[in-house]
């Protein structure tokens, strides 16, 4: 069984994985709130699908790019299950998750890119192949700088309808999603480490 979660967004998504299919699944999106909600998220799913933490046999997290807090929140969680139940632990770049459920579910069919809400009027941002395979970022930039009218999936583009005009969903990554693309070998793994891109806002 395969744990997936990502925190990466004010939205914290849990997903389970059986192997075959994603056979659990909850979402919050109580800003600010990622410490509160991803516990009793994972105790969900697992509950939904009777499954105990023993039978985990691998987990899934998104490393952002996100903010501090809530990528902080995840990773930590993700380790610590790790180390617990001694079984590995696999990161997934969080706008690669949005790229494959674009294609996958219809919403692009061609080159594409991506872009979700970095605060301080910027976003984190990357470009994409017909086929989700990533050509160019993850980077943080204003929107006026990355203007583009190549299809955008992400909340980014919903944002700034003036820099991504050809706006389509999903927003959020989905912890379904990652889970699917882990199984199916679609990701590029990378280790449980934050992926920033510039300086928590909070610093000595």
């Amino acid at each position: 069984m395969l744990l997936a979660f990502d925190t990466a967004t004010p939205q914290v998504s849990v997903a389970l994985h059986d192997g075959t299919s994603v056979v659990a699944e909850e979402a919050s999106d109580r800003a600010m709130k990622h410490g509160e909600q991803l516990a009793p998220l994972i105790s969900a799913v697992l509950a939904a699908a009777g499954v105990t933490p023993a039978e985990l046999a691998r987990v899934g997290v998104g490393v952002g790019p996100g903010p501090f807090t809530g990528l902080r929140v995840g990773l930590v969680t993700a380790r610590t299950l790790g180390f617990a139940l001694d079984i590995p632990v696999d990161g997934v770049c969080s706008l690669d998750v949005l790229a494959l459920e674009a294609v996958s579910t219809g919403a692009v069919n061609g080159p594409f890119q991506v872009a979700t809400d970095a605060r301080r009027k910027e976003v984190y941002f990357a470009t994409y192949g017909p086929s989700a395979d990533r050509f160019t970022g993850p980077v943080v930039d204003h929107p006026a700088t990355l203007h583009s009218h190549v299809v955008t999936v992400g909340e980014g583009a919903a944002l700034y309808p003036e820099a991504f005009p050809e706006a389509v969903g999903p927003q959020r990554p989905s912890a379904g999603w990652l889970a699917r693309g882990l199984v199916e070998g679609r990701f590029e793994v990378a280790p449980p480490e934050p992926l920033y891109l510039r300086r928590p806002d909070a610093e000595k």
